[in-house]
Protein backbone atom coordinates (compact mmCIF):
# COMPACT_ATOMS: atom_id res chain seq x y z
CA UNK A 1 0.00 0.00 0.00
CA UNK A 2 1.62 3.31 -0.96
CA UNK A 3 0.73 6.04 1.39
CA UNK A 4 1.23 9.74 -0.03
CA UNK A 5 4.56 11.75 1.75
CA UNK A 6 1.95 14.35 2.99
CA UNK A 7 0.62 11.65 4.78
CA UNK A 8 3.21 10.67 6.18
CA UNK A 9 4.33 13.92 7.57
CA UNK A 10 0.77 14.55 8.73
CA UNK A 11 1.63 11.49 10.93
CA UNK A 12 5.15 12.46 12.05
CA UNK A 13 3.85 15.66 13.14
CA UNK A 14 0.83 14.29 15.23
CA UNK A 15 2.63 12.04 17.19
CA UNK A 16 5.34 14.86 18.01
CA UNK A 17 2.84 16.88 18.44
CA UNK A 18 0.95 14.07 21.02
CA UNK A 19 4.89 13.18 22.62
CA UNK A 20 5.57 17.19 22.99
CA UNK A 21 1.94 17.83 24.38
CA UNK A 22 2.26 15.21 26.73
CA UNK A 23 5.49 16.15 28.06
CA UNK A 24 3.94 19.61 29.00
CA UNK A 25 0.81 18.13 30.30
CA UNK A 26 2.76 16.25 32.93
CA UNK A 27 4.99 18.95 33.59
CA UNK A 28 2.10 21.08 34.44
CA UNK A 29 0.70 18.17 36.90
CA UNK A 30 3.45 18.31 38.87
CA UNK A 31 3.10 21.95 39.27
CA UNK A 32 -0.67 21.50 40.25
CA UNK A 33 -1.80 23.38 37.32
CA UNK A 34 -3.84 20.40 35.77
CA UNK A 35 -6.48 19.19 38.63
CA UNK A 36 -8.06 15.85 39.12
CA UNK A 37 -5.86 13.49 36.86
CA UNK A 38 -4.61 12.47 33.48
CA UNK A 39 -3.30 9.66 31.87
CA UNK A 40 -0.74 9.85 29.29
CA UNK A 41 -0.21 7.84 26.49
CA UNK A 42 3.71 8.08 25.99
CA UNK A 43 5.53 5.01 23.71
CA UNK A 44 1.67 5.13 22.21
CA UNK A 45 1.84 7.37 19.68
CA UNK A 46 1.63 4.96 17.13
CA UNK A 47 -1.40 2.91 17.78
CA UNK A 48 -3.74 6.40 18.11
CA UNK A 49 -2.39 8.29 15.24
CA UNK A 50 -2.21 5.20 12.82
CA UNK A 51 -5.62 4.33 13.31
CA UNK A 52 -6.82 7.86 13.35
CA UNK A 53 -4.55 8.65 10.05
CA UNK A 54 -6.33 5.71 8.49
CA UNK A 55 -9.93 7.43 8.23
CA UNK A 56 -12.06 9.84 6.29
CA UNK A 57 -13.05 13.39 7.88
CA UNK A 58 -16.54 12.26 8.15
CA UNK A 59 -15.76 8.95 10.25
CA UNK A 60 -16.42 9.35 14.12
CA UNK A 61 -14.24 7.86 16.47
CA UNK A 62 -14.77 7.11 20.47
CA UNK A 63 -11.58 7.67 22.32
CA UNK A 64 -10.54 6.39 25.27
CA UNK A 65 -8.87 8.28 28.91
CA UNK A 66 -6.04 7.75 27.45
CA UNK A 67 -6.87 9.04 24.70
CA UNK A 68 -5.10 12.18 23.85
CA UNK A 69 -3.56 10.56 20.56
CA UNK A 70 -5.95 9.47 19.45
CA UNK A 71 -8.21 12.56 19.41
CA UNK A 72 -5.05 14.68 18.08
CA UNK A 73 -4.64 12.68 14.96
CA UNK A 74 -8.57 12.92 14.54
CA UNK A 75 -7.77 16.78 13.97
CA UNK A 76 -8.57 18.10 17.41
CA UNK A 77 -7.28 21.77 18.23
CA UNK A 78 -4.22 21.88 20.38
CA UNK A 79 -5.03 24.92 21.89
CA UNK A 80 -8.84 24.07 23.13
CA UNK A 81 -7.22 20.77 24.33
CA UNK A 82 -4.51 22.54 26.41
CA UNK A 83 -6.95 25.02 27.35
CA UNK A 84 -9.61 22.16 28.89
CA UNK A 85 -6.59 20.54 30.52
CA UNK A 86 -5.83 23.75 32.84
CA UNK A 87 -9.49 24.41 33.16
CA UNK A 88 -10.40 27.22 31.13
CA UNK A 89 -13.59 28.87 29.56
CA UNK A 90 -11.91 28.22 26.29
CA UNK A 91 -11.51 24.70 26.50
CA UNK A 92 -13.70 21.55 24.59
CA UNK A 93 -16.01 21.51 27.75
CA UNK A 94 -15.80 25.06 29.02
CA UNK A 95 -12.91 23.87 31.46
CA UNK A 96 -14.89 21.25 33.26
CA UNK A 97 -14.38 18.09 31.39
CA UNK A 98 -10.55 17.76 32.03
CA UNK A 99 -8.33 15.08 30.20
CA UNK A 100 -10.66 12.62 30.18
CA UNK A 101 -13.54 14.12 28.67
CA UNK A 102 -13.00 15.75 25.29
CA UNK A 103 -15.44 16.08 22.43
CA UNK A 104 -15.30 17.78 19.36
CA UNK A 105 -18.61 16.45 16.83
CA UNK A 106 -16.83 18.78 14.46
CA UNK A 107 -13.91 16.07 13.78
CA UNK A 108 -15.82 12.95 14.81
CA UNK A 109 -14.40 12.60 18.25
CA UNK A 110 -17.37 11.24 20.25
CA UNK A 111 -15.81 12.14 23.21
CA UNK A 112 -13.34 10.38 25.97
CA UNK A 113 -14.69 8.27 28.42
CA UNK A 114 -13.55 8.25 32.22
CA UNK A 115 -15.00 4.65 32.72
CA UNK A 116 -13.17 1.27 31.32
CA UNK A 117 -14.92 -0.02 28.18
CA UNK A 118 -17.23 2.75 27.71
CA UNK A 119 -16.98 4.20 24.93
CA UNK A 120 -17.78 0.59 23.09
CA UNK A 121 -21.03 0.41 23.54
CA UNK A 122 -21.45 4.56 22.07
CA UNK A 123 -19.53 3.06 19.03
CA UNK A 124 -22.48 0.57 18.76
CA UNK A 125 -25.16 3.07 18.75
CA UNK A 126 -23.23 5.43 16.43
CA UNK A 127 -21.88 2.41 14.39
CA UNK A 128 -26.55 1.86 14.11
CA UNK A 129 -27.05 4.94 13.45
CA UNK A 130 -24.88 5.25 10.79
CA UNK A 131 -26.62 2.47 9.27
CA UNK A 132 -29.96 3.61 9.65
CA UNK A 133 -29.56 6.39 8.39
CA UNK A 134 -27.65 4.81 5.53
CA UNK A 135 -24.63 7.17 6.36
CA UNK A 136 -21.19 6.33 3.82
CA UNK A 137 -18.66 6.49 7.16
CA UNK A 138 -17.23 3.77 9.62
CA UNK A 139 -17.43 4.11 13.68
CA UNK A 140 -14.02 3.11 15.38
CA UNK A 141 -14.35 2.47 19.03
CA UNK A 142 -11.17 2.77 21.00
CA UNK A 143 -10.25 0.58 24.17
CA UNK A 144 -8.01 -1.19 26.31
CA UNK A 145 -7.00 -4.67 27.26
CA UNK A 146 -8.92 -4.33 30.38
CA UNK A 147 -11.85 -3.37 28.54
CA UNK A 148 -11.84 -6.71 26.85
CA UNK A 149 -12.75 -8.62 30.32
CA UNK A 150 -15.75 -6.35 30.58
CA UNK A 151 -19.68 -7.16 29.89
CA UNK A 152 -20.35 -3.86 27.88
CA UNK A 153 -17.33 -5.42 25.71
CA UNK A 154 -18.85 -8.70 24.98
CA UNK A 155 -22.89 -7.15 24.66
CA UNK A 156 -21.28 -4.51 21.96
CA UNK A 157 -19.50 -6.54 19.99
CA UNK A 158 -22.14 -9.58 19.54
CA UNK A 159 -25.03 -6.94 18.59
CA UNK A 160 -22.52 -5.36 16.32
CA UNK A 161 -21.89 -8.43 14.65
CA UNK A 162 -25.95 -9.97 14.87
CA UNK A 163 -27.14 -5.78 13.20
CA UNK A 164 -23.26 -5.93 10.48
CA UNK A 165 -22.49 -3.07 11.59
CA UNK A 166 -19.63 -0.70 9.96
CA UNK A 167 -17.60 -0.60 13.35
CA UNK A 168 -13.59 -0.87 14.32
CA UNK A 169 -13.48 -2.31 17.54
CA UNK A 170 -9.74 -0.98 18.06
CA UNK A 171 -8.71 -2.42 21.38
CA UNK A 172 -4.99 -0.83 22.34
CA UNK A 173 -3.37 -3.42 24.09
CA UNK A 174 0.00 -1.79 26.55
CA UNK A 175 -0.34 -4.95 28.45
CA UNK A 176 -1.73 -4.00 32.07
CA UNK A 177 -4.82 -2.72 32.65
CA UNK A 178 -3.80 -0.61 35.36
CA UNK A 179 -1.15 -2.58 37.49
CA UNK A 180 -2.91 -5.79 36.57
CA UNK A 181 -0.68 -7.50 33.64
CA UNK A 182 -2.67 -9.52 30.84
CA UNK A 183 -0.93 -12.90 31.88
CA UNK A 184 -2.97 -12.72 34.99
CA UNK A 185 -6.68 -11.30 33.93
CA UNK A 186 -7.14 -13.32 30.81
CA UNK A 187 -6.03 -16.97 29.63
CA UNK A 188 -5.25 -15.82 26.52
CA UNK A 189 -2.18 -14.67 24.65
CA UNK A 190 -3.75 -12.89 21.31
CA UNK A 191 -6.84 -10.60 22.17
CA UNK A 192 -7.56 -10.62 18.58
CA UNK A 193 -9.05 -14.51 19.28
CA UNK A 194 -12.07 -13.08 21.15
CA UNK A 195 -13.51 -12.15 18.13
CA UNK A 196 -13.92 -15.21 16.64
CA UNK A 197 -17.11 -15.56 19.77
CA UNK A 198 -18.53 -13.38 17.58
CA UNK A 199 -18.01 -14.55 13.75
CA UNK A 200 -16.22 -11.60 12.99
CA UNK A 201 -12.74 -10.94 11.27
CA UNK A 202 -10.33 -10.29 14.87
CA UNK A 203 -6.60 -9.30 13.41
CA UNK A 204 -3.49 -8.75 16.10
CA UNK A 205 -0.85 -6.02 14.67
CA UNK A 206 2.47 -4.45 16.23
CA UNK A 207 1.18 -1.04 17.54
CA UNK A 208 4.48 0.36 17.84
CA UNK A 209 5.05 0.54 14.29
CA UNK A 210 2.50 3.32 12.17
CA UNK A 211 3.15 1.88 9.30
CA UNK A 212 0.89 -1.64 10.02
CA UNK A 213 -1.17 0.44 11.96
CA UNK A 214 -2.32 3.12 9.11
CA UNK A 215 -2.59 0.08 6.36
CA UNK A 216 -4.20 -2.43 8.80
CA UNK A 217 -7.60 0.23 9.67
CA UNK A 218 -7.47 1.48 5.99
CA UNK A 219 -7.74 -2.17 4.79
CA UNK A 220 -10.26 -2.93 8.08
CA UNK A 221 -12.15 0.61 6.92
CA UNK A 222 -13.27 -1.29 3.42
CA UNK A 223 -13.66 -4.52 5.18
CA UNK A 224 -16.89 -3.07 7.87
CA UNK A 225 -18.52 -1.02 5.47
CA UNK A 226 -18.98 -4.59 2.99
CA UNK A 227 -18.73 -7.11 6.05
CA UNK A 228 -19.83 -5.70 9.61
CA UNK A 229 -17.53 -5.38 12.13
CA UNK A 230 -14.27 -6.17 12.84
CA UNK A 231 -11.53 -6.27 15.47
CA UNK A 232 -8.03 -4.94 15.44
CA UNK A 233 -5.91 -5.85 18.80
CA UNK A 234 -2.59 -3.07 18.68
CA UNK A 235 -0.01 -4.36 21.13
CA UNK A 236 1.82 -1.19 22.57
CA UNK A 237 3.24 -0.07 25.38
CA UNK A 238 2.39 2.68 27.97
CA UNK A 239 5.77 3.79 29.20
CA UNK A 240 4.71 6.26 32.21
CA UNK A 241 2.07 4.66 34.77
CA UNK A 242 -1.64 3.94 34.46
CA UNK A 243 -1.85 7.53 36.08
CA UNK A 244 -0.30 10.61 37.45
CA UNK A 245 -0.38 9.15 40.88
CA UNK A 246 0.28 5.58 39.88
CA UNK A 247 3.79 4.31 41.87
CA UNK A 248 4.58 2.24 39.38
CA UNK A 249 5.98 -0.34 41.08
CA UNK A 250 4.30 -3.27 39.52
CA UNK A 251 6.93 -3.66 36.81
CA UNK A 252 10.52 -3.16 36.50
CA UNK A 253 12.99 -0.23 35.24
CA UNK A 254 14.13 -2.82 33.03
CA UNK A 255 11.36 -3.90 31.48
CA UNK A 256 10.53 -0.34 31.04
CA UNK A 257 13.75 0.56 29.63
CA UNK A 258 13.05 -2.24 27.04
CA UNK A 259 10.30 -0.72 25.53
CA UNK A 260 11.70 2.49 25.19
CA UNK A 261 14.05 1.50 22.61
CA UNK A 262 10.68 0.26 20.77
CA UNK A 263 9.69 3.91 20.94
CA UNK A 264 7.21 4.31 17.93
CA UNK A 265 8.49 7.77 16.93
CA UNK A 266 11.93 6.63 16.83
CA UNK A 267 10.94 3.34 15.01
CA UNK A 268 8.99 6.33 12.29
CA UNK A 269 12.21 8.91 12.25
CA UNK A 270 14.04 5.68 11.14
CA UNK A 271 11.67 4.58 8.23
CA UNK A 272 11.29 7.75 7.16
CA UNK A 273 15.01 8.51 6.63
CA UNK A 274 16.19 4.68 5.46
CA UNK A 275 13.50 4.88 2.99
CA UNK A 276 14.56 9.12 1.75
CA UNK A 277 11.25 10.06 2.35
CA UNK A 278 12.81 12.77 4.70
CA UNK A 279 16.25 13.62 6.07
CA UNK A 280 17.18 14.22 9.26
CA UNK A 281 17.16 17.40 9.25
CA UNK A 282 13.43 18.14 7.65
CA UNK A 283 12.30 15.50 10.77
CA UNK A 284 14.53 17.81 12.88
CA UNK A 285 12.52 20.58 12.09
CA UNK A 286 9.14 19.13 12.44
CA UNK A 287 10.29 17.83 15.61
CA UNK A 288 10.72 21.83 16.64
CA UNK A 289 7.85 22.92 15.09
CA UNK A 290 5.88 20.45 17.09
CA UNK A 291 7.81 22.00 20.01
CA UNK A 292 6.54 25.54 18.75
CA UNK A 293 2.91 24.93 18.29
CA UNK A 294 2.40 23.32 22.10
CA UNK A 295 3.69 26.18 23.21
CA UNK A 296 1.55 28.48 20.85
CA UNK A 297 -0.97 25.90 22.59
CA UNK A 298 -0.31 26.36 26.08
CA UNK A 299 0.09 30.21 25.63
CA UNK A 300 -3.65 30.46 24.37
CA UNK A 301 -4.57 28.19 27.87
CA UNK A 302 -2.35 30.43 29.83
CA UNK A 303 -4.02 33.53 28.38
CA UNK A 304 -7.66 32.28 28.73
CA UNK A 305 -9.92 32.98 31.41
CA UNK A 306 -11.24 30.52 33.81
CA UNK A 307 -14.89 29.85 33.60
CA UNK A 308 -16.95 32.29 35.55
CA UNK A 309 -18.57 31.59 39.13
CA UNK A 310 -22.35 32.34 37.32
CA UNK A 311 -21.85 29.51 35.21
CA UNK A 312 -21.01 26.68 37.77
CA UNK A 313 -24.70 25.73 37.63
CA UNK A 314 -24.26 24.85 33.58
CA UNK A 315 -23.81 22.00 31.70
CA UNK A 316 -25.12 19.93 34.82
CA UNK A 317 -27.36 16.99 34.02
CA UNK A 318 -29.41 15.11 36.55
Amino acid sequence: MKISKEKLNDMYMKMEHTRKFEEKVAYFFSMGMVHGTTHLSVGEEASGVGATGALEPEDIIAATHRGHGQIIGKGIDLGRMMAELLGKETGYCKGKGGSMHIADLSVGNLGANGVVGGGIPLSVGAGLSTKMQGIDRVVLGFFGDGATNTGAFHEAVNLASVWDLPVIFFCENNLYGMSVHVSKSMNIKDISLRAKSYGIKGVSIDGNDVIQVYETVKKGRDYVKKNGPMLIVSNTYRILGHSKSDANKYRTKDEIEKWKKKCPIKRFRNYLTENNIFTEKELAAMEQQAIEDIGKAVEFAEQSPYPSIDTIMEDVYA
